[in-house]
């Protein structure tokens, strides 16, 4: 078994007489931070408009939400490809490959002239995806230093959710172009973002190339075998299979649904402002929740956030008047907050710094988008049977598992970190 070099978990070396002083974040990271937010921002200005696309060649609503679902199915087929890619060929390579598949899917999607072409357009988009998250989950765990990885985590995090908000709002204005010309716009973008991070980890590139030529050496990649054996491992595949589930799939799939049905014509506009709402309080929680995950430990914020984050779906499809609706949605997006950038930290330490771990971040990804893929169904399921309240306690309840998982998980915080 590979001796992990350096995990959150590992016993603090006695005689450290002073905090040391916080190293930054590589430049390295701070390109793909920017890459995340161009990422996520293009996501936004098609995600609206993409099944009212689907729809323009005569099929149903179901047939429109299979080329929403399809993204994610291929994302979850295809991850351990990807993972092995990345021990491969390298995280920089995999990923700008990734990118570029995402561009290529997005143009065709707007040359799309059948409803067939654009579901295995759009599927083949959801196969550069995987690929460009699993390499830069392992890159950014190989690359960021173990006293701020809480901060890299929630920085990461905290681009996308701008994306996220920021996109809808492009896709608004954008939505007097068609339904074609956002895709060229996105897909455009991609091929710009690709570019610049190709040019930007270029000498991260050649170091390893360097490394392997000259000293007969590679990075270090970490067997899955060796992950498993720690526990933070094992919790975070249930926390992130729990918060695919409610944050990923029954918040993005069932809120609008439930928000028409209990509140009639004022549904749709709260539908919005809910999923809006749920993302400020995620932002606002981010801010903080890198450093608590630095200063704390990963343990204690997931354990708090998942809490949060559960309660809140558990009790939501059973208010009846607006402003609890929204305060539970401001809520709900707090407690996911607090836990993603903690979660990310955990699997960053069982990777440790200067580790190749792209199977492990694999798993973790596939874990995450089944919980996302099959929470939506079967909650779906439970909705149409007993109601929207007992389908949100269900999934609320699910969420509860993953705290369970971390209540047993130990770790020490690490000897002199500056809080």
């Amino acid at each position: 078994m590979t001796k992990n070099a350096s995990t959150f978990n590992e016993p603090e070396k006695p005689g450290n007489p002073e905090p040391r002083s916080l190293p930054s974040v590589p430049r390295e990271i701070r390109v793909l931070v920017a890459a995340a937010f161009v990422v996520a921002l293009g996501f936004g200005l098609i995600a609206p408009i993409l099944p009212q696309f689907a729809t323009s060649f005569n099929v149903g609503v179901a047939a429109a939400s299979v080329i929403v679902s399809i993204f994610a199915f291929a994302r979850l087929i295809f991850a351990p490809v990807s993972g092995k890619l990345t021990d491969r060929l390298g995280e920089p390579t995999v990923y700008v490959t990734g990118v570029l598949i995402v561009a290529l899917s997005t143009i065709l999607c707007g040359f799309a002239q059948s409803y067939t072409q654009l579901l295995i357009f759009r599927g083949l988009g959801g196969l550069g995806s995987t690929m460009f998250t699993v390499s830069a989950m392992a890159l950014i765990a190989r690359m960021s230093p173990r006293e701020i990885r809480g901060r890299i985590a929630g920085l990461y995090s905290g681009s996308f959710l701008l994306g996220n908000v920021a996109g809808p709002v492009l896709g608004s204005f954008a939505a007097g172009m068609g339904f074609r010309i956002p895709f060229f716009i996105y897909g455009g973008a991609l091929i710009v973002a690709a570019a610049i991070v190709y040019f930007s980890l270029s000498h991260s590139r050649r170091a390893t190339q360097k490394s392997a030529t000259e000293t007969a050496v590679v990075v270090d990649r970490i067997p899955l075998s060796e992950a498993w054996g720690a526990a933070s491992f094992k919790a975070a595949l249930v926390s992130g299979f729990t918060n695919g589930w409610m944050a990923f799939g029954v918040r993005m799939s069932l809120i609008p649904l439930f928000a028409v049905a209990a509140f009639a014509s004022r549904g749709t506009l709260l539908a919005g402002l809910a999923l809006a709402i749920f993302a400020v309080g995620n932002g606002a929680a981010l801010t903080v929740a890198g450093r608590l995950t630095d200063t704390y430990g990963r343990r204690v914020p997931i354990l708090i956030g998942l809490t949060i984050a559960s309660l809140s779906t558990a009790a939501i499809g059973w208010v009846d008047n607006i402003p609890w609706f929204i305060a539970l949605s401001v809520i709900g997006g707090i407690g996911t907050g607090l836990m993603g950038p903690a979660q990310q930290a955990a699997i960053a330490d069982v990777v440790g710094q200067g580790r190749n771990g792209g199977k492990v971040l694999a798993t973790f990804q596939m874990a995450t988008d089944f919980g996302s893929i099959i929470g939506p169904i079967l909650a779906g399921l439970i909705a149409d049977q007993v109601g929207f309240g007992w389908a949100f306690t269900v999934s609320g309840t699910l969420g509860l598992f993953g705290v369970l998982a971390w209540l047993f998980v130990k770790e020490k915080r690490p000897a002199g970190v500056v809080g």
